[in-house]
C-alpha cells in the first residue's frame, strides 16, 4: 500500500481508540480498558516528568534572567535616588549641626540674667598681630561697644567697633586684647594677654602657686568690662615656662556667637531697691499676715537680746589700766 494510506490508516485508529478511550473514561472499576489505561498512566507519569524537567529548568531560568534584567534597572533606579538625596542628606546634617549648637547656646543663662542677641561670623580678619571677627549684626539691634561676645563653649572676645548692621570682634588672642580674670580654685586675679598665639598669656598673676595646670580660669568682672564668671579656658604651661591659657572657645569654629548686651555692673541692679526708703520694710511688715508679722517681731527680738547681751559683756570687761602720771616736780623760785 502506498505510504499515504498507510499513515491515514494508522490515524484512523488511532483517533478511533481515543474516542473509545474518551467514551470508556469512568471512574468506577468496571471499565474494561482500566488496566490498558492504568499501564499507561504508569508508562507515562516518569516519561512526562523527564519532559518536563527541561520545561522546569528553562522556566527557572527565564525567571533568573528576568530577575537580573529587573535588579540591573532596580539598582540603576536606587542609584539616581542617592544622588538626589546625597544634598539632602548632608544639608540635613548641616542643619542638625548648626541646631545642636543653637541649643547649646541657647542654655547659656548667665547670672544675673543679661540681655543677648545671637550673630553669625561673615568674615575672618587675621595675621601676625591681628585677630578679628566681622558679625552681621550691629548697632541697630542695640550692640555697643564693649559688649562681651560668647558661644557655646565659653568667652570669645569683645565688640571694639559697630555700625548700623555690622560689629567688629577682637579675640581674646589679640595683641590688644587685655581681660581681667581669676583662678577658679584660688580666686586668684590675672589679666588674660592675646599674643596672636592660639593660647593667650596669664599675667600678673597675684599670690604665690595660685595657678596649677588644669586650673579653670574665669572672667573676674574686675573694672566692670565683662561679667563676673564666664568660663574661658584652663591654665597650662606654655613652652617658654610662662602660665598660659588653653581656651574653651576653640573646641568648636567660631561662626555662630552670642553678644551680651552688658555695659555694667549698674544695669543688672534693680534702681528701686537702691532708692527704697529706709523704712520700706517696716511698711511691708503692716501689710503681711500675722504669721509673718510675728515671725519679723522675733526675729527682730532675737536682735535685740544678742545686741543686749554683747552691750553688757563688753561692760563687764575692766577698762586697760593706765600708766600712773609721775609725780609733779616744783621748780624753785
Amino acid at each position: 500500500m502506498p505510504l499515504a494510506w498507510t499513515a491515514a490508516v494508522a490515524v484512523v485508529v488511532c483517533g478511533v481508540g481515543a474516542v473509545l478511550l474518551l467514551i470508556s473514561d469512568t471512574r468506577g472499576d468496571a471499565s474494561p480498558y482500566q488496566p490498558a489505561r492504568a499501564g499507561v498512566e504508569t508508562v507515562a507519569g516518569p516519561v512526562g516528568g523527564v519532559f518536563a524537567a527541561p520545561v522546569r529548568w528553562f522556566g527557572h531560568l527565564a525567571d533568573g534572567i528576568g530577575g537580573y534584567f529587573f535588579a540591573v534597572s532596580e539598582n540603576r533606579r536606587l542609584r539616581r535616588e542617592l544622588a538626589e538625596l546625597e544634598p539632602w542628606r548632608d544639608q540635613a546634617i548641616a542643619l542638625k549641626n548648626i541646631n545642636a549648637r543653637y541649643e547649646a547656646m541657647l542654655g547659656i543663662r548667665p547670672e544675673p540674667p543679661v540681655p543677648m542677641r545671637t550673630a553669625r561670623s561673615v568674615s575672618d580678619s587675621r595675621g601676625p598681630f591681628s585677630n578679628a571677627r566681622l558679625l552681621d549684626i550691629g548697632a541697630a539691634a542695640g550692640i555697643k561697644v564693649g559688649n562681651p561676645v560668647i558661644n557655646e563653649h565659653g568667652l570669645v572676645g569683645r565688640i571694639v567697633g559697630t555700625s548700623p548692621n555690622v560689629s567688629r570682634m577682637l579675640l581674646l588672642t589679640d595683641v590688644a586684647s587685655r581681660t581681667p580674670v581669676l583662678v577658679d580654685r584660688t580666686d586668684a586675679r590675672a589679666i588674660l594677654t592675646g599674643d596672636g598665639s592660639g593660647n593667650p598669656r596669664l599675667e600678673f598673676v597675684r599670690g604665690v602657686d595660685s595657678v596649677q595646670a588644669g586650673d579653670r580660669i574665669l572672667t573676674s568682672g574686675d573694672g566692670g568690662a565683662f561679667p563676673r564668671g564666664l568660663p574661658i579656658g584652663v591654665a597650662a604651661r606654655g613652652v617658654d615656662g610662662s602660665w598660659r591659657v588653653k581656651l574653651f572657645s576653640d573646641r568648636g569654629a567660631i561662626d555662630y556667637v552670642r553678644i551680651l548686651m552688658f555695659e555694667d555692673f549698674g544695669q543688672l541692679v534693680d534702681p528701686e531697691a537702691l532708692n527704697a526708703r529706709p523704712l520700706a520694710a517696716l511698711e511691708t511688715l503692716s501689710e503681711a499676715t500675722p504669721e509673718q508679722a510675728a515671725a519679723a517681731e522675733d526675729a527682730a527680738a532675737r536682735r535685740a537680746a544678742a545686741a543686749q547681751a554683747a552691750l553688757e559683756r563688753a561692760a563687764a570687761v575692766p577698762p586697760p589700766a593706765t600708766a600712773a602720771e609721775p609725780p609733779a616736780t616744783g621748780g624753785t623760785e
